[in-house]
């Protein structure tokens, strides 16, 4: 809906309408909802200021208490919980925030109001900073939670096969424990803004409910951080400085270095964050889906609040490169559609995800020719088109109001056809300096340099995953930092693929990086990945561990990260002489106190 103030019986003036006007027709509902509760806050606390001492009671009403815990792998978990405490305070209630890290899982016992905001890591792992409670709750140690209320925000993605099920796992697991809900679990995919909302007014008027009106306490900060006006819901349109394909000719890979300027942004990031791109999906396949539907890429759509042709939705706004079994359901049902039943059925299930994994919509309407739906009742089965995470290669101390990207441009056939990585092909065929993308700052919390710069630390990255350790040592060489750093590369070849190599040969010289390893896996007969670098250097290493050097990996998850965990663990037992158990134990402990951090996708 969109508000629209008139100046009759209004406190404001002709000019002061119309700014209002303007500010309020171009904020998000999120931002909406922010608004209102600072302002609600600033008002309470200029008029408790005013106020003569003996009106204010000495004896205010006690708080309802509340405590938000958040388990997060990148970050949105923990942003919506800090969002969304925010709210609840300026409400009136006793908010405490905690990461499930640091939360000791026994004072669940102790808690009124629980409000539990997690996601779902890789293929139905909970994240890495949500483990110790995870595992406390579904152990025999749990307590009967029979006074407890509580509710679940699960956040996950469509496009793998166990959708938010730390969410749900957590959400059943507190009933069977004897809490009682008092708002619906909601499963977020990752266009989770509008469902986050709509959980949270759902919990908050259930809080309302329990709790009846609740007085602001008389403690509400007037102060409040600078921030920037713009975030996911409203992203910053940054110039491009530079767009250059960081490997040598001859290699099979195509690697881009982005330079873009935030001047005038006042976005700031720290080295272990990324940059969400919103990009455009491939023209031709646009135009190729269209086609094969018989629309007219003219007609238009209604968007929110704003007319879209057809064309410009699924260039735009809506995900055709992925399949999930949300939408195959969706395109199932629509289209009453045997074969994609059969294809979603349990004994089924390992075709269905080979065919999710190679496949696309286009593919999708083809095989099971899918017609004769026109493109308003198609489109709205459609996900969001998401914006795609690149960490940050750049320190923001070191170059002020610019921020660096590594984004490996993603090409590959199948099924006859060449695919595109939707971002990554946009920015490298079609991006040139001068241009602009629409961009937005992500923090992640759970990447972060120690914060005593003597703290050794290890850093483990092939290919575009070495990016975050750019960052990095741009800031361990601008604050002077003199811990030991150690960094494990790898790619395919040297002469065409060694990323970042002049940076990384200045900071060895400097000392800045005190030594390096590299794996190039297509230089040798046999393959060689950094996990063999580790195992030969692995005395070393676990020295460098015992010394209490901090452990980074980056990259893909499904293949190197997993064993690169699985060499860390074996390293500790051999050189640590302990039980593959008690290693296990070693490397747990590692996470939980943040000395095994993990960005991996």
């Amino acid at each position: 809906m969109k508000l629209q103030l008139q100046v009759m019986n209004s406190l404001f003036d002709q000019k002061q309408i119309e700014l209002l006007n303007e500010l309020l027709h171009n904020l998000s509902d999120t931002q909406r909802i922010w608004l209102s509760g600072y302002l609600s806050a600033t008002s309470v606390t200029e008029q408790l200021a005013a106020a003569p001492t003996s009106t204010v009671s000495t004896q205010p009403q006690e708080a309802q208490a509340v405590t938000v815990l958040y388990g997060t792998q990148t970050g949105n978990a923990q942003q919506l919980a800090e969002t969304f405490s925010e709210q609840l305070k300026a409400k009136g209630l006793d908010v405490t925030t905690t990461d499930m890290n640091d939360f000791r899982p026994n004072n669940l016992r102790k808690l009124t109001n629980l409000l539990v905001i997690v996601s779902t890591h890789g293929e139905g792992d909970p994240p890495d900073t949500a483990l110790q409670f995870y595992e406390f709750l579904f152990s025999r140690r749990a307590p009967k939670l029979d006074k407890l209320n509580y509710s679940v925000l699960a956040l996950g993605d469509s496009s793998y096969e166990h959708f938010c099920l730390t969410g749900k796992e957590i959400d059943e697991r507190l009933a069977e424990l004897g809490a009682t809900q008092i708002s619906p679990r909601i499963d977020c995919d990752v266009d989770f803004d509008e469902l986050a909302e709509q959980w949270y007014s759902k919990v908050e008027k259930a809080l309302e409910d329990q709790g009846g009106k609740q007085q602001v306490s008389s403690n509400v900060s007037s102060s409040d951080k600078i921030t920037s006006l713009y975030s996911r819901t409203n992203p910053f349109t940054a110039e491009v400085l530079e767009n250059i394909n960081l490997n040598g000719r001859g290699s099979n890979k195509e690697t881009r270095h982005l330079e873009l300027l935030l001047e005038g942004s006042n976005l700031k990031f720290e080295p272990g964050d990324s940059i969400g791109i919103y990009a455009q999906n491939d023209a031709e396949l646009v135009d190729k889906l269209i086609e094969t539907l018989g629309w007219d890429a003219e007609e238009k759509l209604s968007l929110k609040d704003k007319q879209v042709t057809v064309r410009d939705a699924l260039l735009h706004h809506y995900e055709i490169t992925v399949l999930t079994k949300p939408l195959l359901q969706k395109l199932a049902d629509t289209f009453k559609c045997e074969a994609i039943h059969k294809l979603l059925s349990e004994e089924n299930d390992a075709m269905c995800k080979d065919y999710m994994e190679n496949y696309d919509l286009l593919d999708a309407v083809r095989d099971f020719s899918l017609a004769g739906v026109s493109a308003t009742e198609f489109i709205p089965l459609l996900r969001k088109l998401p914006p795609r995470l690149y960490s940050v290669a750049s320190s923001y101390e070191a170059n002020p109001d610019e921020v660096h990207l590594t984004i490996g441009a993603v090409r590959y056939v199948s099924g006859g056809r060449e695919r595109k990585g939707v971002c990554s092909t946009y920015c490298a065929e079609h991006i040139e300096p001068g241009d602009t993308l629409n961009i937005y700052v992500h923090r992640n919390p759970n990447f972060r340099l120690p914060k005593d710069p003597n703290i050794p630390i290890i850093m483990i990255g092939p290919g575009t995953g070495v990016a975050p350790f750019r960052s990095f040592l741009e800031e361990r060489e601008e604050i002077g930092a003199e811990g030991k750093s150690w960094l494990f590369f790898g790619d395919q070849h040297y002469v065409t693929d060694f990323l970042y190599q002049v940076d990384w040969q200045r900071w060895l010289d400097n000392g800045v990086l005190t030594r390096m390893d590299v794996a190039f896996s297509r230089d040798s007969v046999e393959k060689v990945y950094v996990q063999h670098r580790m195992l030969e250097k692995k005395k070393e290493l676990f020295s460098w561990l015992e010394e209490g050097a901090v452990v980074y990996v980056c990259g893909d998850e499904k293949n190197m990260a997993k064993d690169v965990h699985h060499t860390l663990i074996q390293i500790v037992q051999e050189d640590g002489n302990v039980s593959e158990e008690e290693a296990i134990e070693y490397v747990k402990e590692l996470q939980q106190q943040k000395r095994y951090q993990r960005d991996v996708y």
